[in-house]
């Protein structure tokens, strides 16, 4: 089906929010209680969203916190008597007049309530969707509820062009690997509806939040509010809002999905889509939105937006973005974040990219086309897959990188009138404990080993991680091993291969030898040459410490 005009935004009333705070607390519309609710197999359906198993679990139940799941998640019209008693504090007048209901023209099946059946009231529906969200980062423990744009699952309908996208994967990654120590400002690019600039509201002193969508910034003004969170709001395309102002940490997740902007082959317009018109005016038949497309070509907006970010960080402030790229046939991985980043270098701003995922110009074109709520078996199916193959063989495009994107700006002092560290690099795994603190750590150590000779290194007494362990692969019955591997159970669970000197080197970092002992000690009981070895190993060391995998 077509998608319908969104909804207006729900009106942040300073009489009215602490009446709905109370009301959710009381119920408990939570994430915990939610998922007792609904019990383990309904949980993990939803989170996949497929209702049906929560329709079912919830459709009986007259208490508040299903009746609000009903209503603001599964797309239930509900009978207005029991809306009074899931909101009696702030009552059917209360939602209203935040924009949060809405009388209900016929209720769905699934919404049948026999006791309610002859209650001559008016239904009502839900207009946003209002979810509990609970997480835990290096800040601590956090339970708000985050009102976006009711989902396909609650509306059975295409997404609309301008929708507010609630939280989602992109969103948590993000969350996740951003560093939570104490910082003065916080500026988030891109917010939505806020969740970025919320969990940054608890370690910083001032937020900023920016975005095109004025229909985001409402919902992030309503977010802020219900969750008792101040936040500095700015409307305006990326970095415009904030001028020349500098910041102690930047987060983005950027509108950074590729989607042809040029004439393509035309979408069938009798299944009720009309031809998106993208910023350089063309039609594709390709749809936007404007949560997820940056109206640019290919990965440009990345690319600009990583070109102004580094004048924006104060001394010691740092950047943590998410992001795709595309890879051009037979090009490296990195060809394109390192091309946006090296004036950056120059500027003396280390940078750090990670690719964590990569996709063939099919599989991306099938992800973002399922995105839209179009499956394979949709008329629309092959020419919308197809724009999108057209637009990348046009680039010559092979593939497209998605991961990380770090910086950092040197504090003040000897090493920050150097010339910055890029690093690139492709990270697939995960391992246990804080990968915001993991990340941070390495940023950290860019800078510090910048300030570090060989000679300087070798001096050094390294600890190996704890979470470090040696893998051997031997065949049957032999006494030597064909490959020796060092493997991480932390951060980004890396594997490294190694040899027997870099093994034995870092089994024996306990912080009580320097390096330059320890491989020579090492040397005396294989014969190899130690200055050899030392040269061979130091590279080496270096990496892993920026990995986290030996320590300073």
């Amino acid at each position: 089906m077509p998608s319908d005009a969104p909804s207006a935004p729900p009106r942040a009333l300073p009489a009215l929010i602490p009446a709905l705070r109370a009301d959710l607390l009381a119920a408990p519309y939570t994430s915990e209680a939610l998922e007792a609710l609904l019990g383990p197999v309904a949980a993990a359906a939803l989170a996949r969203e497929n209702a049906v198993p929560a329709r079912r679990v919830t459709e009986p139940l007259l208490d508040p916190a299903a009746v609000l799941l009903r209503l603001f998640t599964l797309g239930a019209v509900v009978p207005r008597s029991l809306v009074r008693t899931a909101l009696p504090t702030l009552g059917v007048d209360g939602a209203l007049r935040l924009g949060l209901l809405a009388p209900a023209a016929e209720p769905k099946a699934y919404a049948r309530d026999d006791r309610a059946a002859d209650d001559p009231d008016t239904p009502l529906r839900a207009l946003i969707d209002l979810a509990p969200y609970a997480a835990s980062d290096d800040a601590g423990e956090i339970s708000w509820w985050i009102a976006s744009d009711l989902s396909e699952m609650a509306t059975g309908r295409e997404l609309s062009p301008e929708h507010v996208l609630g939280v989602g994967g992109a969103s948590l990654t993000l969350a996740r690997i951003t560093p939570r120590d104490p910082v003065g400002t916080v500026l988030d690019v891109g917010c939505g509806g806020g969740i970025q600039a919320m969990h940054a509201s608890r370690h910083a002193d001032r937020v900023i939040a920016t975005d095109l969508s004025e229909r985001a910034l409402d919902f992030a003004a309503f977010n802020a509010a219900l969750n008792g969170i101040e936040l500095e709001l700015r409307q305006g395309s990326l970095l415009e809002p904030v001028g020349e102002e500098t910041v102690d940490l930047i987060v983005s997740n950027p509108p950074f999905v590729i989607t042809p902007r040029g004439r393509a082959r035309e979408v069938p317009q009798d299944v009720g889509t009309e031809p998106s018109v993208p910023a350089d005016g063309t039609a594709t038949g390709t749809p936007v939105w404007t949560y997820r497309d940056g109206g640019l070509a290919g990965d440009t907006l990345l690319a600009e937006l990583l070109s102004a970010l580094p004048a924006h960080l104060a001394p010691g402030g740092r950047a943590v973005l998410l992001g795709n790229w595309e890879i051009a046939h037979g090009a490296p991985f990195d060809e394109h974040p390192r091309s946006w980043l090296a004036p950056a270098a120059e500027d003396g701003v280390d940078a750090w990219v990670i690719q964590r995922e990569q996709e063939d110009p099919a599989q991306y074109a099938e992800t973002w086309v399922r995105d839209a709520g179009v499956t394979a078996r949709d008329p629309r199916w092959p020419a919308l897959v197809g724009s999108w193959l057209e637009d990348f063989a046009g680039r010559d495009v092979e593939a497209v990188g998605f991961g990380y994107l770090l910086l950092r700006r040197p504090d003040a002092g000897p090493t920050a009138a150097r010339r910055g560290v890029l690093r690139t690099e492709v990270a697939t795994g995960t391992g246990t404990g804080s990968l915001a603190s993991h990340l941070a750590a390495g940023l950290m150590a860019l800078d510090v080993l910048a300030g570090r000779d060989d000679d300087a290194l070798a001096a050094d007494r390294l600890v190996r991680a704890d979470d470090v362990v040696e893998r051997r692969h031997l065949t049957p019955g032999a006494w030597d091993p064909m490959l020796i591997e060092l493997v991480q159970g932390a951060g980004l669970a890396r594997v490294v291969r190694t040899d027997q000197i870099l093994a034995a080197t870092v089994g024996a970092l306990d912080g009580t030898l320097t390096v330059a002992q320890i491989v020579s000690a090492v040397c005396a009981l294989t014969d190899a040459d130690p200055d050899e070895a030392l040269e061979q190993v130091l590279p080496s060391l270096r990496d892993l410490v920026i990995t986290s995998m030996v320590t300073l």
